[in-house]
């Protein structure tokens, strides 16, 4: 009895994958810097503003760097058919480390507009390749593993505003990019270290059909766009101007920044709790759970002038919309079987940047058009209840993927 329990534990801690806990971290100060480079432009476009350059020329620098985030992701889906997600990581770092300094030197606003497509096309890279990763390197708890992950970069989120008003105090904004271009080496160093030591998962070795993929899983494809493409879109439009428009409802730039990284950091506990959401109860009700939550909250942004209700309504939205993304995310990566995961993977997430990338350009766009903030984002939040309704439908009549 005693040598069989010996031998089995033996063989138990044998068969148990090491190193991964490496992997996961280094993946997690990634999605923190890619995310910094994407969400660094937001609190600019404000600054940018001030200095002369026109909203929609402000707004499409922030935009630029979603477009940026979505343009390689299809691509970056082919590429993991031929190649390790690791290995694309780790290229993905070292272009990071280019594009941030490109952008730290950046002489004007169109050079800006530039650097900023050139860090979100890292981004994309970084987010088709790591997070089917993240859910191979802890298949049994992917709702928590891709949570985690997800609160990283709303880390990043939250000091962005901050470091880049501190950047703009000491006399320039380009100094967070220099920072980010010197990280962003380290990481990838540390990256590969642990590569070395660890046994990573082979679940993706069979995905080598990007597009049959995307055809065999093509529902559940749509699904998750559907859910988080224009809902993404509106919560684009919404934080890129969010000081902008606290600044027409009378608060000043000062205390402006300070609720927009009140708002972000409202968001970092929400990936994990609704990463442990979506580990215990089914996707679909917390997904339309979270769109429903959004499209009150939103409205309500619309409705409230002072600090305080202000800080407490931005505060409800915030927990409520950074759900969506490990829900969502969990919901995809958790439902795809093995030899499709990053290719069907890919396909929506590369559709569903696309559709949020111009959130940014949409509200300056508008705006100048004639369109008052509060009208523009009533309407976003109108377009969400819409959507939330007809997926409630489609899920009522058996219509969607349940993911189980």
């Amino acid at each position: 009895m005693t040598t069989s329990d010996a031998s089995g534990s033996t063989a138990a801690a044998a068969a148990k994958p090491r190193g991964r806990a490496g992997v996961f971290v280094s993946i997690c100060a990634f999605s923190f810097l890619v995310n910094f480079g994407r969400i660094a432009f937001a609190p600019l476009v404000d600054y940018f503003i001030r200095t002369g350059v026109s909203p929609a020329t402000a707004g499409l620098a922030a935009t630029a760097v979603w477009v940026g985030s979505a343009l390689p992701r299809l691509p970056t889906g082919y590429l993991l058919t031929l190649v390790s997600r690791h290995r694309v990581i780790t290229g993905m770092g070292a272009f990071l480390a280019a594009a941030a300094a490109f952008t730290a030197f950046s002489p004007s606003i169109r050079v800006t507009v530039a650097g900023a497509l050139f860090v979100g096309l890292a981004s994309g890279v970084f987010f088709i390749a790591a997070n089917p990763l993240v859910s191979e390197l802890y298949p049994e708890r992917v709702g928590l593993a891709v949570g985690l992950r997800g609160m990283s970069s709303q880390v990043a989120a939250v000091t962005a505003p901050f470091l880049v008003s501190v950047a703009i105090a000491r006399g320039s904004w380009q100094l967070s990019f220099r920072a980010l271009a010197v990280l962003a080496v380290v990481v990838t160093v540390v990256f590969l270290l642990a590569v070395r030591r660890a046994d990573l998962p082979e679940a993706g070795v069979d995905d080598r059909d990007l597009l049959g993929a995307i055809r065999a899983q093509w529902r559940l494809v749509a699904a998750g766009v559907v859910f988080v493409g224009f809902t993404g879109f509106v919560w684009q439009g919404v934080f890129n101007f969010y000081v902008t428009y606290l600044g027409a409802k009378g608060i000043a730039a000062g205390p402006a920044n300070t609720l927009l990284t009140i708002t972000f950091a409202a968001g970092v506990p929400s990936f994990v709790v609704a990463g442990r959401l979506a580990d215990r109860f089914d996707y679909l009700p917390v997904l339309l759970a979270i769109l429903a939550g959004f499209v009150a909250t939103l409205f309500a942004f619309t409705l409230v002038d002072s600090w305080a209700a202000v800080a407490a309504v931005s505060v409800v939205m915030s927990l409520v919309i950074h759900g969506l993304f490990p829900v969502a995310d969990a919901y995809l990566l958790d439902s795809l079987p093995d030899e499709n995961r990053a290719s069907a993977y890919s396909g929506y997430s590369a559709v569903m940047m696309l559709m949020q990338a111009p959130g940014g350009v949409a509200v300056g766009t508008f705006y100048q058009f004639g369109l008052s903030y509060s009208g523009v984002f009533r309407a976003y939040a109108a377009l969400v209840a819409v959507i939330a309704v007809g997926m409630f439908a489609l899920a009522r009549a058996g219509q969607l993927p349940t993911g189980q």
